[in-house]
């Protein structure tokens, strides 16, 4: 994905404008979560995203997505990784909402 469809994805989906994350090479992080949705688009360099097991390996132009409170690890590659992210904390009004409607 090029940054302007990456742009527009976050527009459509109401995502606030992103920011530029840079992490040194191999660096592993070790069972993290947020509390915000994550939508991050590769600028350049590699991150292994792994998810219950499933591990996504990123590199340039590649996107991944995390859910609020997702458990992951993250590690990066020998050249370490530049990449755009974009963090929606999600309303917990809304939650309420949704959750009162469900029962």
């Amino acid at each position: 994905m090029n940054q302007n469809t990456y742009l527009e994805l976050l527009q459509k989906q109401e995502f606030p404008d992103p920011v530029l994350v840079v992490r040194e090479h191999s660096l592993f992080l070790d069972h993290d979560s947020h509390q915000y949705e994550a939508i991050a688009l590769v600028l350049e360099g590699q991150i292994d995203i792994n998810i219950g097991g499933a591990k996504k390996i990123c590199l340039a132009s590649d996107t991944f997505h995390l859910l609020p409170n997702q458990i992951h690890t993250e590690s990066t590659g020998t050249k370490g990784v530049k990449y755009l992210v974009s963090r929606k904390v999600p309303n917990v009004e809304e939650e309420v909402v949704v959750q009162e409607l469900e029962t």
